[in-house]
């Protein structure tokens, strides 16, 4: 690549400064790079942020080029000298209205679904099937379809699995049953461009974000530890900048399965320029060796608990919590209505230990050092007389996700408190 063909944008006054997509201050601090041919800008997330404090957010065209698999073709004219011509992707191809609302039928024969019910009981299936818009296939008898929906409610695509309804575990004989929904369709020209599942739940902005392996991990794991919005990439090689970059600015923690956490470790580095990633070792930390062996996820881990177990007490609203929009645009002329996001947690009799509205920086960093230096119990621990805790490092890491996420908000002012509660129970305890 010419080094000087695409260059950050020359000062000619504010409006050539824009507001940093990664910091996002209001001061116009990011310069965007152009085609010097053409004065163009390559994208609204290309550039570099100018500020004095440690930003450090830069997004170069090379790096763009290569995560969104834009090639390039040197042409060979004799009278001028060779520059890199970028061939523009094609459009991106969605699943016709019509194809998805069909799939939304037929829950009774679905195996997945009836897994879910065995698991959770009816009512919480039943959300867990329309806030995903878990579908079903005839493709194989029972199949279900896990769609692929992005913040624009535009279906990319949806990838149907087949499932075994008793033990939970994808049907791998005589075949392994996978599949996509744009193959089953026919369309040779279709121009595929995958999102993350569960894209659709992003414009919820006040959840930290939390990424699986596989849909059906991140169906599950919402049940357990709802403070987060579950998305899942399919696959441990599908963590990649084309899927992250929705994920701008926001606060991640990556749960992969078993042996992929060096991988996923790596990757967060990697993509840490679009948002704070976190990676979580606790498969690392709790699984047996047999378990390691057959390569367990989060949701092989959480399912051995009841997820009622998890439930911990609610505090009286000081705020009102924010909206969350309740349709989902489908086209410019449909829309289906999205589920309200559902209270799972049951909380009664909070005692605040702090109220306060300041930064919980220095709380939060007095008790990781406690944490960090405590041998945590392995048996339950009861926090009060309304809710026990069943493993407690998931509850702190899920916790302090939660609280450098949305650190000042009174709102989630409990999940500080909790950590609070339980220093002291532990405290006590050891004493």
């Amino acid at each position: 690549m010419n080094e000087h063909k695409y260059i950050l944008e020359p000062y000619k006054g504010m409006n050539t400064r824009y507001r940093c997509p990664s910091c996002k201050q209001r001061d116009k601090t990011f310069s965007q790079y152009i085609d010097t041919e053409t004065g163009e800008h390559i994208h609204p997330i290309v550039g570099r942020c100018n500020r004095e404090s440690n930003c450090g957010y830069h997004y170069t065209p090379k790096q763009y080029f290569q995560d969104n698999n834009i090639s390039f073709d040197i042409p060979q004219p004799k009278a001028y000298k060779p520059r890199p011509v970028i061939l523009q992707p094609k459009p991106v191809s969605f699943i016709p209205v019509e194809v998805f609302k069909a799939s939304l039928k037929a829950h009774e024969t679905n195996q997945f679904i009836k897994f879910l019910i065995d698991l959770f009981g009816v009512e919480v299936a039943s959300q867990l099937v329309s806030r995903y818009f878990i579908a079903t296939s005839k493709h194989w008898n029972g199949a279900t379809v896990f769609w692929q929906i992005d913040t624009q409610g535009k279906v990319r695509t949806g990838k149907i699995m087949l499932y075994n309804p008793t033990t939970g575990k994808r049907v791998k004989e005589p075949f392994n049953h996978i599949s996509w929904v744009h193959k089953a369709l026919k369309q040779p020209e279709f121009e595929l461009k995958q999102c993350l599942f569960g894209e659709h739940l992003l414009i919820d902005k006040t959840k930290p974000v939390a990424i699986v392996e596989s849909e059906k991990t991140a169906v599950i794991a919402s049940v357990y530890l709802p403070q987060f919005i579950w998305v899942a990439v399919g696959s441990l090689t599908n963590l990649n900048a084309e899927k992250c970059y929705i994920l701008m600015g926001r606060t991640v923690t990556l749960f992969p399965d078993l042996n992929g956490f060096d991988k996923w470790s790596s990757k967060a580095k990697e993509l840490s320029r679009f948002a704070t990633f976190m990676v979580s070792d606790l498969l690392e930390r709790k699984a047996t060796e047999a378990e390691k062996k057959q390569g367990f996820d989060l949701a092989d881990y959480l399912i051995k608990f009841d997820y009622k177990d998890f439930a911990l007490p609610e505090p009286e609203a000081t705020e009102p919590a924010p909206a969350v929009q309740p349709l989902i645009k489908i086209s410019e002329n449909e829309q289906i209505e999205q589920p309200k996001r559902e209270q799972l947690e049951n909380w009664t009799n909070w005692t605040p230990i702090k109220r306060q509205t300041e930064s919980w920086e220095q709380d939060i960093t007095q008790l990781e050092n406690y944490f960090t230096g405590f041998m945590l119990p392995t048996k339950p621990v009861k926090l009060n007389k309304c809710s026990t805790i069943t493993d407690c490092s998931l509850f702190i890491e899920s916790h302090f996700a939660t609280v450098k996420a949305n650190n000042g908000k009174r709102t989630f002012l409990p999940y500080l408190n909790r950590l609070q509660e339980l220093k002291q129970v532990l405290t006590t305890n050891l004493n």
